[in-house]
């Protein structure tokens, strides 16, 4: 699945577009990014609903490749600027975090086995 198909899928505003070709196979959602960090392994999406830049930090480290913040957050322009400078896709939907995971997982994007 794209990225722009991500977006679509959650009824998505784009707030940072990186590359929207770019494909994704997994996708991960967690408020603690300690979590993301111990536990998180070859996710190409991050679901948050945490507001703070170690959000983009964390998901550069993984390699990820999209952020999509939920509820309806829309995060400050520090994250939004960092999140440019690391060509990464910021999105915002205004699903809940079990929601979007649910609607990604039903339109084929799966987590980690």
């Amino acid at each position: 699945m794209k990225v722009s198909e991500v977006a679509k899928v959650l009824h998505s505003e784009i707030l940072v577009e990186g590359n929207l070709d770019e494909e994704v196979l997994t996708a991960c959602g967690s408020d603690m990014m300690s979590d993301v960090l111990a536990f998180v392994k070859n996710q190409s999406v991050l679901l948050t609903g945490l507001m703070n830049p170690q959000v983009v930090r964390t998901a550069e480290m993984m390699d990820m490749h999209c952020i999509i913040f939920v509820r309806g957050k829309t995060p400050d322009q520090t994250i939004l600027n960092l999140a440019e400078m690391k060509d990464m896709t910021v999105l915002a939907t205004p699903y809940r975090m079990f929601t979007a995971c649910g609607k990604l997982y039903e339109a084929g994007l799966r987590g980690e086995e």
